[in-house]
């Protein structure tokens, strides 16, 4: 059985889990780690909004600030995602995009129903299959919670039809890095008072829609503590995708490369205010 790194880095401030993410990648690139899973948190609290998006245009600073909670900008694509220090396990998966596990392909149903070109398909089918491949092993994790979910294309993972998972993919020298989060619990009142929404009115109706379109592990079963999710989550990507996760620690090089990523990139204005 093929042996995977896992790195559980404990809860970090934005910057830092950012720069380790990236660092991962980027030794990974070098081929100087194995493919590598990272089980992580998120202290203080924070908001990362997607790399296509604009800081200034979807958070209000003035509310972070006040509730003490970490900006910063992803190098995956999405949307703003509140990161509660209490609310969620989040996890990376760095692995070579050609790994033999990508082979399988999903059926081309959804391509058609989107309305993707047929010289777009093959593009689009190998990152939907990447997607489903990967939060095969969130899903795994959430049975052995006893919760039963599903893969929702394009990125979600969903129980009883509500959101519990969403993921963002970067891909960079032919290696994927996905993160996503696993909601233990939810707070849309906190997360809407941190983004950009002036009109009450409007933040009233986004609050109750968030509330039905989306759940969390607490909402569904009761609270279970983030310490057993990070458990069955190792367990759940071991299952899904048929490796043996060996316990690790971040390289010399991996230590540089995220504190100098750290300092010069992600707590820096240029890259979070660049759009």
């Amino acid at each position: 059985m093929e042996k995977w790194r896992l790195l559980l880095t404990g809860a970090k401030d934005a910057a830092a889990n950012m720069a380790i993410d990236s660092a991962i990648l980027k030794a990974r690139m070098n081929d100087s780690v194995p493919n590598t899973i990272r089980l992580y948190r998120w202290m203080p609290s924070a908001i990362s909004i997607g790399y296509f998006q604009g800081i200034k245009e979807e958070v209000d600073l003035n509310a972070c600030k006040k509730n003490d909670v970490d900006v910063i900008r992803r190098i995956t694509g999405g949307g703003a995602v509140f990161h509660d220090v209490d609310g969620e396990v989040t996890y990376s998966v760095v692995v070579n995009e050609k790994h033999s596990m990508f082979s399988k392909k999903m059926r081309s149903y959804f391509l058609n129903e989107i309305g993707v070109h047929d010289e777009m398909k093959e593009r689009w089918s190998n990152l939907l299959n990447s997607y489903a491949i990967l939060c095969g092993g969130v899903i795994e994790a959430l049975a052995l919670l006893g919760l039963k979910a599903s893969f929702r294309p394009i990125n979600d993972i969903i129980v009883n039809e509500k959101k519990i998972s969403g993921s963002a993919q970067t891909r960079h020298g032919g290696y994927i890095l996905q993160h996503g989060t696993v909601l233990c619990d939810v707070n849309p009142k906190l997360m809407f008072q941190l983004l950009k929404v002036t009109d009450e009115k409007i933040k009233d109706k986004m609050i109750k829609n968030v509330e039905e379109r989306v759940t969390s592990i607490k909402r569904e079963m009761g609270k279970v503590k983030q310490e057993e999710v990070i458990k069955t989550l190792k367990t759940g990507f071991e299952t899904a995708l048929n490796i043996r996760l060996v316990e690790g620690k971040l390289t010399d090089e991996e230590m540089k490369t995220s504190e100098k990523l750290k300092r010069e990139k992600y707590e820096g204005r240029e890259w979070n205010f660049r759009r």
